[in-house]
């Protein structure tokens, strides 16, 4: 199983999945119990939603899924919330804080180390290098973080996601303007609520490489899955008519993040 999958666009906004791929091999597999075979914290049809949104944007998306380990956090495993719940680079958790391998098949720090050097290290090598492509294209690369989770989740946070949660490490990620374009977009998005910066405030992908002075600014956008999935808190389908509802406010907010992109780089424009 290759660890992640590239399309290569001319567009300055590079897409990334860390956690809509559902790769398992074998070996990992069978020390997940009944639980985490279920893969409950997949970023379920993140990457559908998206698709042909932007054609021309880069496209970096992991093909392994987050309990084999997880594309968005810190290699070092520091935790990105500091006192709050949350699942580590190799969950031995679900969000719901339960278990998800079987009793004494837990992951050790030779797994560890074997799966960073096998699927986290290539997916972000894959990532730096579209990153300096595009920005020695256009002078700058915006990087656009694609995530879902489910609504609520106690376990993480109290109450109900809102429905756009976009994070930019308090405004440390990418450039004001930017900020704003992706804010009032989603403000005016008719029927749906938005947060800046509340529960989640990027993962590490987006704070490690979210260094708008070097014009590689980034910035995540964490749907909750009640904008596009079934009503059940457990199903995982994909609803239609959601969907259709929601792609052309994600439409709209990846061709605003484009064009103040343009403006911000340096650089003419092919």
């Amino acid at each position: 199983m290759s660890p992640f999958e590239l399309h290569r666009g001319d567009s300055p906004v590079i897409l990334s999945f860390p956690h809509t791929g559902t790769g398992l091999p074998p070996e990992i597999q069978s020390r997940l119990n009944a639980n985490g075979r279920l893969l409950a914290d997949t970023d379920w049809h993140v990457d559908r939603l998206y698709q042909d949104l932007l054609p021309e944007a880069t496209i970096v998306r992991a093909n392994f899924h987050r309990y084999v380990i997880d594309a968005n956090r810190d290699p070092r495993d520091v935790s990105l919330y500091p006192g709050q719940n949350t699942t580590g680079l190799v969950p031995l958790t679900d969000f719901d804080g339960e278990p998800i391998w079987e009793r004494g098949q837990e992951p050790g720090q030779g797994d560890i180390a074997a799966r960073l050097a096998a699927f986290h290290r290539p997916y972000h090598v894959a990532i730096a290098q579209e990153i300096e492509h595009v920005r020695s294209r256009h002078g700058i690369a915006l990087l656009y973080d694609c995530h879902s989770i489910r609504p609520v989740i106690p376990y993480l946070f109290e109450g109900t996601l809102p429905d756009f949660n976009i994070g930019t490490n308090e405004g440390v990620t990418c450039h004001p303007e930017l900020e704003q374009a992706a804010m009032t977009i989603v403000a005016n998005a008719s029927g749906y609520s938005h947060v800046l910066n509340g529960r989640f405030k990027g993962g590490w992908t987006t704070r490690h490489y979210g260094k708008p002075d070097n014009g590689a600014p980034a910035i995540p956008m964490e749907l909750s899955q009640s904008t596009h999935l079934g009503e059940s808190p457990r199903r995982f389908d994909y609803d239609e008519a959601k969907a259709d509802r929601l792609r052309p406010v994600l439409k709209a907010l990846l061709a605003g993040l484009e064009h103040v992109t343009r403006q911000l780089s340096p650089l003419p424009f092919p």
